[in-house]
């Protein structure tokens, strides 16, 4: 197994990672930009408010991007171990 070979395995995983976590990653953002607005638009420092919103936000995104986020990791696994036989030896 070579250099070339690991680092290529490694770059591909995380931008594999980087992929898949980007869309839930881009609605917590969005949602806690929103109810940080809201916040300070009207003065609530309610230390709740802030997660229990995310938190749905990212379930409902799971729900709605899973079998896309599921496709990219099971692509990713079927190279991953087709090529199997490059990596022993």
């Amino acid at each position: 197994m070579t250099t070339e070979l690991i680092l290529r395995i490694a770059q591909d995983s995380v931008y594999t990672i980087l992929i898949v976590i980007a869309p839930v990653a881009g609605v917590a953002l969005a949602i806690g930009l929103l109810v940080s607005i809201f916040q300070a638009t009207t003065q609530i420092q309610e230390q709740t408010l802030a997660f229990v919103p995310k938190i749905v936000a990212v379930f409902i995104s799971i729900i709605f991007f899973g079998p896309w986020m599921l496709r990219h990791v099971v692509d990713f696994t079927q190279n991953l171990l087709g090529n199997l036989s490059q990596y022993v030896g």
